[in-house]
This record gives structure tokens, sequence and C-alpha cells, in this order.
């Protein structure tokens, strides 16, 4: 039985994430004393498509408070002395639900879902899609709120019947989870700057929602958004309505990588974590001025306390503890992916292999689609843990050089890297980060730190803690510290041969395409070194174009009959005419992108075609007159 005092204080905290929801109870001192896990069903109606029931999420959430509670119970403490809840979530996922009614139109689209591609593409093509970074730190993708929901717009009747009738509610994770915990009558109906600045919808520096990012989207004054509010606060996210800890205040809300930030404490410029996952994100705190990348970084807000914003660049990378897996699965290397660790060390280092683990591309800071795994160095010496070994150091590369990218991006030093998740089990791991980061790794003992986040959030609201000094000792006790144990000279070399690595594995997709043109008829005439289909088609000759004050915008596609071929071209005429015969256009297929060509440059490759064509039919007067 727990010997309490009765002023003792506790925080619960929501952690509801892509696959699993958690509700934890710290005391002041930043350790968990209870918690439950319930996990949720994950839907893939189709390969690429992910999505989540949204009243599941809802009552994951509230299973795992009454089974918590209970056991916190169980241990001799009170329910009342847990004095307010915070919120971390998913980023990014999408729900949509009817105003009027609270009630879900369709299942939410997770983040990693990638069907809103083709969207993606199409806005690419407007002229002032690369405006909308600057505003809000995001890039183009089907990572954003922004597409997942213009695809429902597009495809899921009863959301485009409510965005008609002007009752479509919109909202992430936290929103959705706020409004159903408070009861739809209360209508609690906000977002944290945390969770808002992943939408595409948010303008960064203001922390409001953007007019000409809402024009852009088409969906300004024609949909319900949440009221963008800071990430603690002791009222704008209402109470429990229901459960175990019906009447609690939920006081601070956070997304979850930025929850892990707060968890570790990164509350000073230059400091970073890294949750090494089935991927990796690291964050990287750059002040209270957003940082608007130029090294394939995406800017975010990183907190929002007593309405002060500070701001944070994020770097993804797509494989860490899926390479494991893949070790594992794939491979049949081991039959935990706790072994990956012993086995790697089985050996003295990584017998001169590189392991690229490309295998859906590479994301920040590289950012090649056309990249596949590549395993370079391979000898008749090469061993399973030599391929082990290659696999940890290949998620510790890509982490330097999102370091190194930051850095850059933001012009201040890392002085820290502090760790959690999975792979930081490792002691090889974070050795071997360390060596090439030349900087300490900090790794907690406690490391549930996207869940402690949320509770100092919630926290710092009430005064539990008052500032961020009385945080500082917070979880500290235990942990440990790996210290570099190369010279930076040594680090560098590494790091060139990774890079060396990374360069020789990009191209294998178009090695593809390349392979499967090679079969085609060698003696089709080529338009940027793609065949040009000729039968059933008929040329005529182009006039040739004035060059003057005539521009050639990539921005429409013309589809004709003939081979379903398309050209990305439009022409804008001022003064002088330019004009593409029907014929020509419809049988070039540009597979490169034209935005700097001129007219000029144009025609000469349009009379290359018509050159090729009639020397084609030359040699056929030729051989039928001899």
């Amino acid at each position: 039985m727990a010997n309490m005092q009765d002023s003792e204080i506790f925080v619960g905290s929501i952690d509801q994430g892509t696959t699993s929801t958690r509700f934890l109870i710290f005391n002041r001192d930043g350790e968990p004393v209870a918690s439950h896990q319930v996990e949720f069903t994950q839907i893939y109606p189709h390969p690429g498509w992910h999505e989540h029931n949204p009243l599941e999420l809802v009552s994951s959430v509230e299973a795992c408070i009454d089974h918590a509670v209970h056991d916190f119970e169980a241990q001799g403490y009170s329910r009342s002395s847990i004095h307010c809840v915070g919120i971390t979530n998913q980023r990014e996922t999408t729900v949509v639900w009817d105003h009027e009614t609270g009630e879900p139109l369709h299942n939410a689209i997770v983040w990693t879902d990638t069907r809103s591609q083709a969207i993606v593409n199409e806005l690419k093509q407007r002229s002032n899609s690369s405006e909308l970074q600057a505003i809000c730190g995001l890039p183009l993708s089907t990572y954003s709120s922004a597409t997942k929901l213009l695809w429902m717009l597009a495809h899921v009747p009863k959301v485009k019947e409510a965005f008609d009738r002007g009752t479509l509610a919109f909202g992430t994770v936290d929103s959705w989870l706020v409004y159903r915990l408070n009861g739809v009558s209360a209508n609690y109906f906000v977002s944290d700057s945390t969770n808002a600045s992943r939408t595409m919808f948010m303008n960064l520096h203001t922390l409001r929602y953007d007019d000409f990012l809402l024009d852009f989207f088409g969906i300004k004054g024609k949909i319900h958004l949440p009221t963008i509010v800071p990430s603690s606060d002791s009222s704008a996210y209402g109470w429990l309505a229901s459960g175990a800890l019906e009447g609690v205040a939920i006081m601070g809300c956070l997304g979850d990588q930025s929850s892990a930030l707060v968890g570790q404490k990164g509350f000073s410029p230059g400091m970073a974590k890294n949750t090494y996952g089935t991927g990796c994100f690291l964050l990287y705190n750059v002040g209270d001025k957003p940082v608007i990348s130029t090294h394939g970084l995406l800017a975010t807000v990183a907190y929002n306390f007593g309405g002060k914003a500070v701001y944070a660049l994020e770097g993804s990378i797509a494989v860490a503890g899926s390479g494991v897996k893949f070790l594992q699965n794939n491979l049949t290397f081991f039959q935990d992916s706790r072994e990956v660790n012993d086995l790697a060390l089985s050996v003295e280092n990584n017998g001169g292999c590189v392991f690229v683990t490309a295998f859906s591309g590479l994301f920040a800071p590289y950012w090649i689609d056309d990249a596949k795994g590549t395993i370079f160095g391979i000898t008749q010496y090469t061993q399973k843990g030599h391929i082990a070994r290659a696999t940890l150091e290949a998620t510790c590369f890509q982490t330097k050089a999102i370091l190194d990218a930051m850095e850059k991006d933001s012009g201040k030093a890392l002085s820290e890297l502090a760790v959690d998740g999975g792979m930081s089990n490792s002691d090889l791991t974070m050795q071997t980060q360390a060596d090439l980061i030349s900087i300490p790794v900090y790794r907690p003992k406690m490391r549930e730190t996207t869940a402690l986040g949320a509770a100092i959030a919630a926290g710092l609201a009430i005064g539990v803690w008052r500032n961020f000094a009385e945080l500082r000792d917070i979880n500290r006790g235990g942990g440990a510290v790996f210290e570099p144990q190369i010279t930076r000279e040594e680090g560098t070399v590494k790091f060139a041969e990774w890079e060396k690595a990374v360069q020789m594995s990009r191209g294998w997709i178009e090695t593809e395409k390349t392979a499967e043109t090679s079969n085609s008829n060698s003696s089709e005439p080529k338009f940027n070194g793609t065949p040009i289909p000729l039968a059933d088609c008929n040329f005529s000759s182009p006039k040739p174009p004035s060059t003057q004050n005539t521009s050639l915008l990539i921005s429409d596609i013309v589809s004709e009959a003939c081979a379903n071929t398309t050209i990305k071209v439009k022409a804008q005429k001022t003064k002088g005419n330019l004009e593409l015969a029907p014929s020509i256009a419809s049988i070039i297929g540009v597979s490169t992108d034209l935005d700097d060509a001129d007219e000029e440059d144009l025609f000469l490759e349009l009379r290359k075609v018509e050159i090729l064509q009639k020397l084609k039919r030359l040699r056929k007067l030729k051989l039928g007159y001899f």
C-alpha cells in the first residue's frame, strides 16, 4: 500500500499513437506510477491506404483511462489526486465529421496513407504552389492533412454533401479526441498549434489560419476548422465528460514528435531529440522564430507555452527499426529483433559493408525517390554480423546527415542529442551515433518521453511545475550518456564513405525504365530518350515560333488518342504566334521537366522528330525503289 500525502499531485497523459493508445499517470518527479495500453484496428483497404475508425480511437482512450485509474487506485492512491490530463497524438491523421451531429463521415485517413499522390501532383502544377512552404513550413506531399481532406471531398459522397451543406468539420486526432471526450454538446472544437502546423492550413509565423493557404486548397469559408490554441492552457481543452476521471480538466496537448521533444526537455535552441522507432523522427529546437529549410527539412511548431511559440526543424528517416525487422523476417538472421545487437557485436566492425536501407527511397535530407536498398562492399569475408552492424549504422549515418542539414539551416550548433524509441536500447547503436555526430548522446532511464511531454504541457498549466527550471532534473537520474570515442576526422571519413554509397544507390528505378525502353524497337526515334510511337500518326510541319514575349508553362496536360501520350505544354502568347500541329503534340511523351525550356528549344526538338520521321520514310522509299 502506497504511503501517500493528501497534497500529492499526479498528472494523466493520453498517448494516442498510430497502432495503440495508452494512458499513463505521472507523479511530480516525472515517474509513471500506472498505465494501460490498448491496440486498435488497422484498416488497409488497398495498397498504400491506411485508415482508423474514429470512434474506436475514442473508445480506446476511454478504456485506457478506466483501466489505468483502476490500477492506480489498487496501489492505494486516490483518483482525486489526478489534477489534470494532457494529450499527445499521431499527427496529420485526418478526421471529418458532421458539425451538427458529431458523427464521423468516414474513417480517419492515417498520416502514412499515400492515396492522395495524384492530387499532390496536380497541385504542384499550380504556378503559386512554390509559395506554400514559406508560409506553412511544409512542402506539398501526401504526408500533410490538406491533401487527405481533398481526397475525401473528391471521393466520399457523405463528405462532399456535408461540405455543400456547410456542416463539414475537419480536425486532426487531437481535435477529434477533445471534441468527443468533452461530449458533443459541449462543442469544444480546438487544436493546438503543433498539430495545426501539420495541416498546411496554418501560417507558421502568425499561428493562425492563412487566407492564401485556405484559398489554395479551395476551402476558405466552406468548412468548420478548430480554433488554434496554445499547447498548455487551463480551460481551452475542456473537461472529461464521463468515465473514471469525469470532471478532470484537459490542460495540455502536443503532437507526438513535439511531445517527445518536450519530454526530453529540449527547451533551448540547439537541443534535439531523435526517436528511433520503425522510422526516425528528429526534431531540432531553433528558437522563437521559424526557420524555413533550404536543405530538405520541415519547419514546424515545437511547442507553444504561455502564448509564446518555439519552433523546430524536423527530419524523418524512413527505415530504422524496420531495417532490423527486415533482417529478422526477410533474411531470418535471428528470431527476436533484440538479438541484432549481439549479432552486430560478433564482429569488430562492418567489414567494409555499407547498407543504404532505401527500401522506399531516401527521406530527409536526401529525398531521393529512385534510390533502392543497396549493400556495398560484400566479399567472401562478409558475415551476418557485418550486415547487422551496417544496418544499425545506416540509421546513424542518416541521422548525422539530418543534423548537418539542421545546423546549416538554423546556424546553431547541436549541443546534445537526446534519444528514445526501440532502437535506442542498443548500446552499440547509440555509441555509433555519438561517434559519428561528435557530440554526446543522452538516453534517459525512463523512455516514455512522448507521454511525459503531454503531462508536462498539462502540468505547466495548473502549476504542477511552474517553469522549465523545475523540470531540469526530471527523468535525468539513471540515464546513460554516450561520449564520442573516435576523432571527428575518423567520423568524417566514415560519413564520406556513406555519402558515396548513397549516390551509388540512386537511379535504380530509372534504370529499370531504361531497360524496358531498350527492349523496344531500336529504330524508333526518341524525344529526350523517350520512344515515339509512329503508327497511325500523321505529321504536319509546325511553323517556326516567334521568340518575342512567348513563354511556355508546364501546367496543362493535353491528352490525345494517338498512343495515349501527353505533352505538358501551354503556349502563352502576347506577341507573335506559336503553333504546334495537333498530330505532333499527340505523339510526344514528355517524361522530363521542361520548366527551363524556351520555345526555340522545343521547336528544335519537334524538328528533330519530323526529320527522323522523314528519314524513315525515305529509307522505305529507297528500299522499295531497289
